[in-house]
């Protein structure tokens, strides 16, 4: 079960992944939801800074005791930072998805297009099926 408090300052995708936008950086993690689905975060798979990432496609992989899933990029852009502190504690995927959890930051490409993601409303709404 997702966490009731989807927090409103970000937009999310399909996937579950979220993103929080700030002017051309964009903030990137995955939600409540998703890594309650995988359980234990045992290994993040991220890219290196400098790398780009587009849109819809992957960029990374969460491993877990149950399972490895991709990580899909809610934006394009170049990565300006990746969350260093995931490499020897990957479980803070699992304690704080909405903080400490992060993935990565992204200097992003282009306009965003609003459309292109879901708002917290609509989020929950996809994970209450």
């Amino acid at each position: 079960m997702a966490d009731a408090s989807v927090p409103d300052d970000r937009h999310y995708t399909n996937d579950h992944e979220w993103v929080r936008l700030d002017g051309s950086t964009a903030v990137i993690g995955i939600t409540d939801f998703a890594q309650d689905q995988l359980g234990d975060v045992v290994y993040v798979d991220l890219p290196a800074v400098g790398s780009s990432i587009e849109a819809g496609e992957v960029f990374g992989e969460v491993e877990s005791t149950k399972s490895v899933s991709d990580l899909f990029a809610p934006v394009t852009g170049t990565v300006t930072a990746r969350n260093e502190a995931l490499d020897t504690s990957p479980e803070l995927v699992n304690a704080d998805c909405w903080g400490d959890g992060w993935l990565v930051e992204v200097s992003v490409e282009g306009e965003v297009d609003p459309d292109d993601l879901l708002d917290a409303a609509a989020y929950q709404a996809l994970v209450d099926g």
